[in-house]
């Protein structure tokens, strides 16, 4: 079962994620306007609500934390959900809004990476996820640009078929952006990965 966080990045837009209908939601703060705005009901809220000041529901298990913390509301949100079982993370509305906080969520993707989940910042048009070694299939989304790039120091062995500018056991830095703007040619692309860690992004 997915777990389906949503955060409070303003005027936040979540098309084109899918949800399952079997599904465990959390709101992270103000993430509960974006779930209510598109009409589902959360599990579970968390955060500081700083943002959100209004009366929460009676009817759903609120977690509440001090302002003055280490972690930021998606943090605590990923946590609970990693907490409770959840390894495959959507992250609604992490993208857009104040520049700090879209990196503090591409940073939480890394934490989920690196304590066996796999998770995903869904807003604004772009879809982003992170890719360990290994090889993973990538389906194709019409309309949307595919890119790599490399979020730990560098990533070697990258190996991308079914791609208009396809890779063969390249090297990619974290201080050239070489892999911007490409294409699936078919339904799906395969990316393998030796070493290092990926940021890939569909962006409109």
């Amino acid at each position: 079962m997915k777990c389906y966080i949503f955060a409070g990045a303003p005027d936040a837009k979540c098309s084109g994620v899918k949800f399952d209908k079997e599904r465990y939601v959390i709101c992270a703060d103000a993430g509960f306007r974006l779930a209510v705005k598109m009409g589902i009901r959360p599990d579970v809220l968390i955060g500081d609500f700083d943002t959100y000041r209004k009366k929460l529901p009676e009817d759903i298990e609120v977690i509440r934390h001090p302002a003055e913390k280490d972690d930021t509301d998606t943090m605590l949100a990923v946590k609970l959900a990693l907490e409770r079982g959840y390894n495959n993370i959507v992250i609604c509305g992490g993208i857009g809004g104040r520049l700090d906080h879209t990196y503090a969520n591409l940073q939480t993707l890394r934490y989920i990476l690196k304590h066996g989940g796999n998770g995903e910042l869904a807003g604004d048009g772009s879809f982003v996820t992170m890719q360990g070694p290994g090889v993973k299939v990538y389906s194709n989304m019409n309309g949307y640009y595919f890119s790599l790039f490399s979020y730990s120091d560098e990533c070697k062995g990258v190996t991308a078929s079914g791609f208009k500018y396809p890779l063969k056991n390249a090297v990619l830095k974290n201080s050239f952006p070489l892999g911007v703007s490409n294409q699936l040619t078919g339904n799906a692309g395969v990316i393998s990965l030796e070493k290092g860690v990926l940021l890939v992004m569909y962006s409109r």
